[in-house]
């Protein structure tokens, strides 16, 4: 799979539109888990801590490093990665859609 660009076709879109761009990028396998695993800490996490906490295999992890690392959503730093700025106000987007999801599922089940 290429990595995600503006302006690229993507999944879902011809236009490379930055929305579905993200979209895109976010719907990738372990992208999320990524994500969510390295807002949950206050310290960067090396690649195997990284590994071990989103359970996934180092191939995997590192395609999606690479793809978050070059949109700007995840950074490379001493001790490890961690959510760059952008990373965490797109992860401050989202836990509304989480509280929904959790809410209506919740009634559903």
């Amino acid at each position: 799979m290429s990595t995600t660009k503006l302006g690229r076709s993507v999944r879902g879109s011809r236009t490379g539109r930055p929305v579905m761009v993200l979209l895109d990028l976010l719907g990738r396998r372990m992208a999320l888990r990524i994500l969510w695993e390295l807002s949950r800490t206050d310290a960067p996490l090396t690649f195997r801590a990284l590994q071990s906490a989103a359970d996934t295999n180092p191939a995997l992890l590192n395609s999606r490093l690479k793809e978050l690392r070059a949109v700007g959503l995840v950074v490379r730093c001493d001790g490890g990665y961690a959510l760059s700025k952008q990373g965490q106000s797109l992860l401050l987007l989202l836990l509304p859609v989480v509280r929904w999801a959790d809410r209506e599922f919740a009634r559903k089940n």
